[in-house]
């Protein structure tokens, strides 16, 4: 007597259901699991970003957009003069009044060539300093760097208090020291004001960036400076060849963060203008800001200053990214073009 398979219970059947009964159980628990961990992620990423976008709303956003809100309103006097100031839509006019000021374009103009000065100094001198720390030729060489840190830790404005006392003449010892050697040098002159300004800055920033550029030079394989010892380099052309370009985007970040605060220069030039009357109330775009505000009391004109500063500043950070982009591009094929 033949026996009877029942349809769906046969060896063929069974095994076709039991792999699609078999795979689902499987890949259910793991697609939890994967949206779980992604859930985790985000929820992660998102509680880590948040202070961040509250900061960068209330720091930056708010301040801008209240600045660019009040830069198209003015105060305005009806009729003759006579009555109440009241608040009115100015459109671009305080634009027009920022943009048209010579004293305004002056003061860009000092702040354009004090960052010529000041930028490839602090740069190339603050690169200088972290490769002598990292070639081991400074023997005290936690003691260099405490001492090199040290000013940025005074503030601004006493390190320019300390400086105008080195630069007044019948104050300063130096003044009086280069006095006594036959040497006259006018620290708050014409044509010495704005070095003398650099030298205050590079004075308490130069530590901060010899850091940066240290700490950079900490992560440089040793592998790498020392086979080129073996090659025959000496520290010169290591320091160059080797170290130098792997720390780019560290001298890149300086770079950008000193043009910054290059541009919002006002410490220094508000101190020294109350010595020498060769730096005015609106010797730089910050100070000209300032007397526009709490001077003038026009504030629709300082925001209008403010945002034109602000796009100033935006465009030559990006210009600087992209410069720095493309020339490490270019830089990266040349190496592989060699190779």
């Amino acid at each position: 007597m033949s026996a009877t398979t029942v349809p769906g219970t046969g060896p063929d059947a069974g095994a076709g259901h039991g792999t699609g009964a078999g795979i689902r159980p499987a890949t259910v628990p793991r697609e939890r699991a994967r949206h779980t961990a992604r859930r985790r992620q985000l929820g992660a990423c998102a509680a880590l970003m948040t202070p961040f976008f509250v900061l960068l709303v209330v720091v930056f956003l708010v301040p801008v957009g209240g600045a660019v809100w009040l830069s198209f309103f003015s105060d305005d006097q009806p009729g003759l003069g006579f009555g109440p100031e009241r608040t009115v839509f100015a459109g671009l006019r305080s634009y027009r009044a920022v943009l048209s000021d010579p004293t305004f374009l002056a003061g860009l103009g000092t702040t354009a060539l004090y960052c010529l000065l000041y930028l490839p100094l602090m740069v190339l001198l603050a690169l200088v300093l972290a490769l002598l720390l990292d070639s081991g030729a400074v023997r005290l060489r936690r003691t260099a760097q405490l001492a090199l840190f040290l000013p940025h830790a005074v503030p601004g404005l006493i390190a320019a208090v300390i400086w105008l006392y080195l630069y007044t003449p019948g104050l300063s010892p130096v003044v009086e020291l280069l006095g006594k050697a036959d040497i006259s040098i006018d620290f708050l002159g014409v044509h010495t004001v704005l070095p003398s300004i650099v030298n205050i800055a590079m004075w308490s920033n130069l530590g901060y960036n010899t850091v940066i550029f240290y700490a950079a030079l900490q992560a440089v394989p040793r592998e790498l400076t020392e086979a080129a010892l073996v090659d025959g380099a000496g520290p010169v052309r290591t320091a160059l060849r080797i170290k130098v370009p792997l720390v780019r985007a560290s001298a890149v970040m300086v770079a950008m963060f000193t043009l910054i605060w290059s541009l919002q220069l006002f410490t220094e030039p508000m101190l020294l203008s109350q010595a020498t009357p060769i730096v005015g109330s609106r010797y730089t775009p910050n100070m000209y800001i300032y007397d526009a505000a709490f001077t003038r009391n026009n504030y629709g004109l300082a925001a209008a200053a403010s945002v034109v500063l602000l796009a100033v500043t935006v465009a030559l950070s990006y210009g600087l990214s992209r410069w720095s982009n493309r020339t490490g591009g270019a830089a990266r094929a040349d190496e592989e073009g060699t190779r």
